[in-house]
């Protein structure tokens, strides 16, 4: 006889449910709420599954593994007249747990530092949470070619690499911004067009920090981001640069890639702490026929010393690196890939470090069925490759791939 559910995963499943029944109520009361009642209220998003076999080269420590995955994304919008606009969007925004106590790094059965962009792994015996949570909450307005906004805010990372340089140094491929930050930051944009071209300029939060641990009006860390995106000949063309305002850390991949081992000591270690990178670049595209072909370059460094407070476990030491990342991107019909490079040169001690990443991400999508309501089901086969290489300690580089197939259903 077949055992029935347990009931852990009957609650987890109503949890989900009644996460998602309480944003519709949400809705319906900000519909019918009077005066400040929305024109126009919209709610889509998409269910995914993930199947995801992971292998190593044959002389690396690391493991192979075979595992699937889900996500559930929720978006909802408002319209309230006048250019007044909100929009949310629900999925999964913390898909590990400490198994065992890290000690500062947390206590066993809490939360594990960085998200997994909505994804969640299998656990055993189905006993994994998804816990769904507002990923991106903003509002704002739109007013003739001006608009500004507030709250967490999605970056689109995946196709601008200018986060992941700044905030992943060492290495800033195969998109850790948008899968470790769940691509948004909570901040403050402004946008307006100037000639022919639109200028975004963005405040935004990195690190919120305890008053407790380092009391003072500035000591969290604040970026600002600008961009001006135009149109020459044909090709489109958009600077952007980003600079500390205050003081924050740079991490590595290995800072929210919780392996469960109580010794795992890449876990929870910045790269540098309290550094003011700088980083300058820029995104291109255009059209060659039915080719849609693009390419990205960025620069970032920082140099200084770690101030001596208690907040930094490295507090007081040499910081000195800088990295430089290159992308090649085309698109065909359903075809899509791009080829990145990054190099990054740490100074910071007496022995120089010299970190060299290249990546490889390829798909192809098949658009399997439409309804007439206008949901869409998308089965998508994807590559990506990965190499890593560290000049003064050869053997923590290796050689990743990562074949996944896709099955998306859009509403």
């Amino acid at each position: 006889m077949q055992k029935p559910v347990t009931d852990n995963n009957n609650q987890k499943e109503i949890t989900i449910m009644k996460k998602l029944i309480s944003l519709a109520a949400l809705f319906a009361a900000i519909s019918y709420a009077g005066p400040a009642s929305a024109k126009d209220l919209s709610l889509g998003g998409d269910i995914a599954t993930r199947v995801r076999a992971q292998t190593y080269n044959t002389d690396s420590s690391k493991k192979d593994d075979f595992y699937t995955q889900y996500r559930v994304r929720l978006n909802g919008s408002a319209d309230f007249g006048d250019g007044f606009f909100a929009k949310v969007q629900l999925t999964n925004e913390a898909p590990n747990k400490l198994a065992a106590d890290q000690g500062t790094r947390g206590a066993a059965g809490t939360v594990a530092l960085g998200g997994g962009g909505g994804w969640q792994t299998i656990g055993y015996g189905n006993t994994e949470l998804y816990t769904v949570g507002f990923s991106q909450a903003y509002a704002g307005r739109v007013y003739g070619d001006s608009h500004y906004a507030l709250g967490r805010l999605p970056l689109n990372a995946a196709n601008n690499p200018i986060f992941d340089i700044s905030l992943y140094p060492k290495n800033p491929l195969d998109t850790p911004t948008a899968t470790f930050q769940n691509d948004r930051l909570f901040g403050a944009n402004y946008g307006t067009k100037i000639g022919n071209g639109d200028l975004n300029l963005v405040v935004g939060v990195f690190d919120n920090l305890n008053a407790g641990t380092d009391p003072g009006l500035l000591n969290d860390g604040y970026a600002f981001v600008a961009s001006y995106k135009t149109e020459i000949a044909g090709i489109t063309i958009e600077p952007e640069v980003l600079t500390a305002i205050t003081r924050f850390d740079s991490v590595t991949q290995e800072t929210f890639s919780y392996t469960g081992a109580a010794n795992n000591s890449d876990y929870a270690t910045p790269f540098h702490q309290g550094v003011r990178p700088w980083t300058f670049g820029l995104n291109l595209g255009g059209n060659v026929g039915d080719l849609k072909l693009g390419g990205s370059a960025f620069h970032t460094s920082a140099s200084g010393t770690t101030p001596n407070t208690s907040r930094y476990a490295f507090a007081n030491q040499n910081v000195d690196y800088s990295a430089y990342l290159l992308r090649i991107k085309a698109e065909y019909g359903p075809f899509l890939a791009w080829y990145d490079h990054s190099v990054a040169t740490d100074k910071s001690t007496a022995t120089t470090q010299t970190y060299t990443n290249n990546f490889v991400w390829a798909q192809y999508q098949f658009n399997a069925y439409k309804t007439k309501g206008g949901a869409k089901l998308v089965i998508q086969p994807t590559v990506r490759y990965l190499t890593t290489n560290d000049e003064v300690a050869p053997e923590k580089g290796y050689h990743r791939l990562r074949s996944e197939l896709y099955a998306t259903l859009s509403f």
